[in-house]
């Protein structure tokens, strides 16, 4: 590990991480062998649908681009994607472009959703304390990925994180976590990250785990085959089909 980082910034950068994503691993088993009754989004469709029927496919969809564009930019190494053609000026301004577009799409969903639940009392009383947490983590990581997106990567002069923050991520998986790297990163990149691996530890223990119960058995189950039958008058509890009649006269 590089010698030119102090105690604290290994403390934060090696330690914490590695705590987050074990919480992270044994939260999930934990809570899927002891809660799985609890495995749920705990949908709040029933208290209102008007609302959730904008703000959740568009937080959704919009979070999904945003996933794709951090697996892109964090995991797959810069060296790969020059390797293909693709310059660092190239690939700012797609991402930056493309980031903006997702980016403005989880804004728009999460004001939508954060309304629904901040200001419709059927709604707010369904969050739990951890939930209300999540969904604080949630919108601090949000915010800042808009700030380096549209701030400094769109609008302004740009930052190759690619250099920084992606090596510092990989390098926990090689169990030798570059350090240096991170800790001179600019401060928005720093809480960024932060706020990211903080999410990873709350996860397990909040309703963020339906996203791992995606239904996608959906895409190859048989069709329901629906028949139509002539409506029939259901038989009379306990006759067997036959009616009441008064004792002593036959059936």
């Amino acid at each position: 590990m590089n010698t030119s980082v102090t105690g604290w910034q290994v403390f934060w950068w090696a330690v914490l991480p590695y705590l987050a994503l074990a919480t992270f691993v044994i939260g999930h088993i934990w809570r899927w062998r002891y809660d799985q009754f609890g495995w749920t989004s705990r949908s709040t469709e029933l208290q209102e649908k008007r609302l959730l029927k904008w703000g959740s496919p568009v937080f959704h969809y919009a979070v999904f681009a945003a996933i794709a564009g951090h697996v892109i930019g964090i995991l797959i190494p810069e060296s790969w994607t020059k390797a293909i053609g693709i310059s660092e000026s190239t690939y700012r301004w797609f991402s930056a472009g493309a980031g903006t577009a997702a980016a403005v799409g989880i804004v728009i969903g999460v004001i939508i959703l954060a309304a629904r639940r901040i200001f419709i009392t059927r709604v707010r009383a369904t969050t739990s304390p951890v939930d209300w947490v999540a969904l604080i983590l949630l919108a601090i990581v949000i915010a800042l990925g808009f700030a380096e997106t549209v701030g400094v990567n769109l609008l302004g002069s740009g930052y190759n994180y690619r250099q920084s923050v992606s090596v510092w991520f990989r390098s926990l998986f090689t169990g030798n976590p570059n350090v240096a790297v991170i800790a001179h990163a600019p401060l928005l990149y720093q809480l960024h990250a932060t706020a990211a691996w903080v999410i990873f530890a709350v996860w397990p223990f909040s309703r963020l785990v339906h996203a791992w119960s995606y239904p996608l058995w959906y895409l190859w189950r048989p069709f329901v085959v629906y028949r139509e039958r002539a409506a029939a008058r259901p038989n009379e509890p306990g006759t067997s089909g036959r009616r009441w009649r008064r004792i002593g006269v036959r059936y």
